[in-house]
């Protein structure tokens, strides 16, 4: 073989040894950078811990929360609906809180309780965000089905998105009672809902973990009073 074949052999195998070696070393600074997952665990728990201690001290949050969930359960009594509402994970949300309302939560021999989350009609949806904006998608879904005495549960971490904010002027345009459930950041939204359920934290997942244990409680105290 030529001497300059030799070489450029040589080379190439130089520059594959330092890419190996550069990956190498990549890979042994990435494994040194990995968390320690038992303290994160334990890190998250003892926020959200600390978070609910706020939370149950928050005098006028959990007076609210009672509020929302008795004034819920007249309106089913009175033949209403519960539609629900809410962007990504309170989208999720939204849904499983319906699901728990139509399905059993704790009581299999009880009777279904009308609930409806908004935005799961995929053509209706779409369509709107098409043919107006996407602002729009839960307000006109409301305007059509909702009636006078029924009932909006909207879940948002700022309480400002623009598809919440316009769903709960659809919402008074019905005369439905307006329930914001949202964090620290959404406290001041008085002006917009008839209640404000405010989380007592600016961090979006545990503002989403108390969300969940708050509607589960009114699901429970709904299922209780109206069924």
């Amino acid at each position: 073989m030529p001497v300059t074949g030799v070489r450029r052999r040589a080379a190439t195998t130089d520059r594959c040894d330092s890419m190996s070696d550069s990956m190498s070393d990549s890979m042994s600074d990435s494994m040194s950078e990995t968390p320690d997952l038992e303290r994160l665990l334990t890190q998250r728990l003892a926020a959200t811990a600390a978070l609910l201690e706020r939370v149950r001290a928050d005098t006028p949050l959990l007076a609210a929360t009672v509020d929302a969930a008795a004034r819920t359960a007249r309106a089913i009594q009175a033949g209403g609906t519960i539609f629900i509402c809410g962007n990504g994970g309170s989208a999720g949300e939204a849904t499983h809180l319906s699901g728990e309302l139509i399905g059993p939560f704790l009581n299999k021999t009880r009777r279904p309780l009308p609930a409806i989350a908004l935005g799961f009609d995929t053509s209706a949806t779409s369509a709107v965000a098409n043919d107006f904006s996407f602002a729009e998608v839960f307000a006109r879904q409301l305007a059509a089905l909702a009636r006078p005495g029924d009932v909006l549960w909207a879940l948002s971490t700022s309480g400002r998105s623009p598809n919440i904010l316009r769903v709960l002027e659809a919402a008074a345009e019905r005369g439905c009672l307006r329930v914001l459930i949202t964090g620290e950041r959404g406290r001041d939204l008085t002006g917009i809902a008839d209640i404000v359920l405010a989380v007592p934290s600016g961090e979006t997942p545990r503002i989403q973990e108390v969300h969940l244990m708050l509607g589960h409680f009114l699901c429970e105290a709904v299922e209780a009073l109206a069924s």
